[in-house]
Formats: structure tokens, C-alpha cells, sequence
């Protein structure tokens, strides 16, 4: 399961009453744009959360596939004349209470994508239609969703994360929360899990740094964090090293590096007074090889504090 983002604005209530996506394929000149390729992306059973004016107002979830489909008439949308587009068909549910965007925006910000976020740093939507859902993202906003349109009204008829859930007639939203929320969280957690397996032979079960070696205490540590991966940058053993949970938690938030040679950076906002302190020294390297010295310089360029 994928999850998605689609910004509708005028075109929501037409696209909601057809229960369809709709985007071109092309632009007046020929052009073709990523927000657009996506709907070639979406199979049935992916969630699709809708943006119109600041708020995330429905979740809907695919049916099948795209096909190719020239646009309804009812979405009042000028295109060029027998102009072909892709067509989604989706089950829309509605929010009793919208999620606006900029007041949970600091909660949100940290799992944006760098490249195709839907978001942009101001708490406005991008210009375009289908954008990506990570798995934090997606988790974070069914959280923040849940928060506002699920009330306990006593013990016995809803324990959101850990209870059961059961669909009745009249309420679809409380189990597709939950159904989507434990399906994102079983794979994040099993891509996780692959990913720490196959790291540790590569870096001889010890931290890369300090030669700590109990398990408890190392990290699998992403140098592309997951948020801005693709699906097998997620699982690639070389986007990441082997850390002890006080180095990991220095690369993660980019108070260190490492360039293409391994060679170590340290952020200007450590003291080399307190270099000893965090376990660093100026000399420090990491085993650079040519499958992980492409992540180890992209986490360098976006990630690392000068």
C-alpha cells in the first residue's frame, strides 16, 4: 500500500461526486510533469489524502489502476481540446473535521520529502495534483486526523491503536484509520528491519566510529533518510552506516559527515572543546566504498550543519 497526496482546490467537489482522479498528461506546449506521471503510480487499495485550501478534508482510497480517459465534463477544468489524461477511480470519505495544514505544520515539516513535496516551507500547498505520502507522513497525518474526528465516548467502543476496530454502516473512517495506519506501520517497520540485517555484515557488527559492538546499543543509520528515498534506496544496505546510538544520533541530525573519501565532518556548532565529549576526533573516517560514497555525499550536501 502507497499513500498520496492530491491537491484539488475547485475541482474537489466535481472529482468527489464522480468518486474519480483526474489529471492531463500533458501541458499546453507538450510538456510532461511528475505530479501528473503519478497517477500511473497508484494501484487499488493506496490512500489518497485530499487537499483543498490548507485543509486535508477526505481520505479516499483507490479502486484500481489508471486508465487513459479524457477529462469528465462535470470537472470545470479548460484543456486543450480531446486532450487525453489519466483517470483514478477512488471511494471518498470525508472528514467531519478538516485538518488544516499550518496549525500542525511544525509537527509535519521534519517528514517532507526535500524533492516533491506536496508542502511547501511556509505551510502552502505546491502547484500541481498527485504528490508522494511517506510512510512518517502518512502515519503522522492519520495520527493528527484521528485526533480531531475519533472521540472515546466510553471504554467499551473505541480503543483506536491497540483495540480492535469494527466497520458498522454509518462509520467507514474509524477502520480505514486504523487498517491504514497498521499496514504503514508493519512496513515501515519490516523495511527497517531488512535494512539494519543486511547493513551489519558490511560495517563487521560494530559501530563504524568507535568499535562499540553490542547490538544494543547500534544503529542501522541512514545516510538518504527514508522520507526522501525511493522504494529500493529504502532498503540498500550502502545508504547507510553502522552507528552507536550517540554517533547515530549526531549523523542523523547532521552534526556530522562524511565526504566521498569517508573522511569525517563536524558541524561548527560542536566545540572542538567537546570533541572528546561526543566520542569525535578531527582525523575520525568511515570505509568508503563506490556503492555508498553517492549516499554519503547526498547526506552531506542536504543534511550536514555546517
Amino acid at each position: 500500500m502507497e499513500s498520496y497526496i492530491v491537491m484539488q482546490g475547485r475541482t474537489y467537489h466535481d472529482e468527489k461526486e464522480l468518486g474519480v482522479l483526474w489529471s492531463l498528461q500533458r501541458d499546453s506546449v507538450g510538456n510532461v510533469h511528475h505530479f501528473w506521471e503519478r497517477m500511473k503510480e497508484v494501484a487499488e487499495g493506496d490512500r489518497i489524502f485530499h487537499y483543498v485550501r490548507g485543509d486535508i478534508v477526505a481520505i479516499s482510497v483507490a479502486k484500481s489502476g489508471y486508465r487513459e480517459a479524457y477529462k469528465p465534463s462535470e470537472i470545470p477544468l479548460p484543456v486543450i481540446e480531446n486532450a487525453k489524461g489519466y483517470l483514478v477511480e477512488v471511494d471518498y470519505y470525508e472528514l467531519d473535521l478538516p485538518l488544516t495544514i499550518e496549525d500542525y505544520f511544525d509537527e509535519i515539516l521534519p517528514l517532507l520529502p526535500i524533492k516533491y513535496s506536496a508542502f511547501q516551507e511556509n505551510a502552502n500547498g505546491n502547484q500541481g495534483y498527485l504528490y508522494p505520502c511517506n510512510e512518517e507522513l502518512t502515519i503522522k497525518l492519520v495520527e493528527l486526523i484521528a485526533g480531531l474526528n475519533i472521540y472515546e465516548i466510553d471504554e467499551e467502543q473505541l480503543e483506536f491503536v491497540m483495540g480492535t476496530v469494527q466497520k458498522t454502516e454509518h462509520d467507514f473512517l474509524i477502520p480505514l484509520l486504523a487498517e491504514t495506519e497498521s499496514e504503514t506501520k508493519t512496513k515501515l517497520r519490516l523495511g527497517h528491519q531488512r535494512f539494519r540485517n543486511e547493513l551489519l555484515p558490511l560495517w563487521h557488527g560494530k559501530c563504524a566510529l568507535c568499535d562499540i559492538e553490542l547490538p544494543e546499543l547500534l544503529q542501522a543509520s541512514y545516510a538518504k533518510p527514508w522520507k526522501d528515498c525511493t522504494n529500493n534506496e529504502r532498503i540498500d544496505p550502502n545508504n547507510g552506516i553502522l552507528l552507536c546510538r550517540n554517533h547515530d544520533a549526531l549523523y542523523s541530525n547532521g552534526l556530522i559527515a562524511f565526504d566521498g573519501t569517508g573522511k569525517i565532518h563536524i558541524s561548527s556548532r560542536i566545540p572542538e572543546v567537546d570533541y572528546d565529549k561526543y566520542g569525535l576526533q578531527i582525523k575520525m573516517s568511515v570505509k568508503r566504498t563506490e556503492k555508498n560514497k553517492p549516499y554519503l555525499k547526498w547526506h552531506k550536501k542536504h543534511m550536514f550543519k555546517e
